[in-house]
């Protein structure tokens, strides 16, 4: 039997999703708990990565196994199981469904904060700038013209293409302005092209680059020969979306999304 997992992790105390040797991981984690549990040896097949320290308040995964699941199975995994780890649902799929390759739309948000306040450290990132709002949201607005994001790209060469299929792109505020958050859908993105993607529209905002500038890079396809990624404590992996389930994410996992009354500053 298949069984998908739907789970939020914080992502702070491990060294991303995938499992790697002498360091910690999510699957590590959770293969090692399940494969106790349900008294086999257990792999989890991820929706994808995230990098060490990078949080996800909605994850997919599935394994299969010869075990029928059940409710008390769900209550003694999430007792075993560390804090910053949370299962919400099981679901039992089809055998020819896949938790990476079936997902049809996936869904980060970055979060930021320009006031210094330790409650949001491990959380959001902190940037001490006073952004121009508006140069950044007209740069963002700049990315569903393109489908080819080579540039944006940690490693192009590792991918068997670069092309990903822009849905959306918004950028957020609150009343203050000193707390922002970009939120972006896709089919599927590059190995760090969030991260990449944050830090240029900050140089945008702090007018270290024009918007011109920035959608010129996008259109060359020629990878940064300086490459700086935005902190990986602000990045969440917040929603995937798969044609045979209807499932939304827990916010109350990502408090972020109910501290601050967010205003929409584009949308498109």
């Amino acid at each position: 039997m298949r069984y998908f997992f739907h789970i939020g992790y914080k992502g702070t105390a491990y060294r991303g999703w995938q499992r790697q040797k002498n360091i910690v991981s999510v699957q590590e984690v959770l293969e090692d708990k399940l494969s106790k549990l349900l008294k086999e040896k257990i792999v989890c097949i991820g929706c994808g990565r995230t990098d060490a320290g990078v949080h996800s308040s909605q994850y997919f995964f599935h394994i299969n196994t010869d075990r029928k699941w059940n409710d008390h199975h769900l209550f003694v995994l999430n007792k075993i199981l560390p804090s910053d780890i949370s299962v919400y649902d099981i679901f039992e799929v089809d055998s020819h469904y896949h938790a990476q390759t079936s997902a049809s739309k996936r869904t980060y948000n970055y979060f930021i904060h320009t006031k210094k306040n330790p409650f949001l450290n491990e959380i959001s990132t902190l940037y001490n700038i006073t952004p121009d709002v508006g140069k950044m949201a007209k740069a963002a607005s700049v990315i569903t013209k393109y489908n080819d994001f080579r540039a944006l790209c940690k490693s192009p060469d590792s991918h068997n293409n670069t092309l990903c299929n822009i849905f959306s792109v918004q950028l957020f505020t609150d009343a203050s302005e000193t707390n922002f958050r970009l939120q972006i859908t896709a089919n599927r993105f590059l190995r760090g092209m969030i991260r990449i993607l944050v830090h240029e529209l900050i140089e945008v905002g702090t007018g270290q680059k024009s918007v011109d500038e920035f959608e010129e890079m996008i259109k060359s396809k020629t990878p940064l020969q300086f490459l700086n990624l935005a902190y990986p404590q602000g990045l969440y992996l917040s929603e995937i979306k798969y044609p045979f389930l209807n499932t939304n994410p827990v916010d109350d996992f990502c408090p972020l999304l109910k501290m601050n009354k967010w205003l929409i500053i584009n949308n498109v």
